[in-house]
């Protein structure tokens, strides 16, 4: 995945942010992992954890 500059960081993130917020909320531990692992996989890094 083609990554970008974040602001005037020389942090460079994927252009896609994953939500995390239903993360112990909504569904449970071992597919939170699932799906972190599979988005990480995919070159994703970016993510909101708020």
């Amino acid at each position: 995945m083609e990554k970008r500059k974040l602001g005037r960081s020389e942090l460079e993130v994927s252009p896609v942010c994953f939500g995390g917020n239903v993360f112990g909320w909504t569904i449970d531990e071992a597919t939170s992992f699932e799906i972190l692992d599979a988005f990480v996989a995919a070159g994703g890094n970016f993510i909101d954890t708020e």
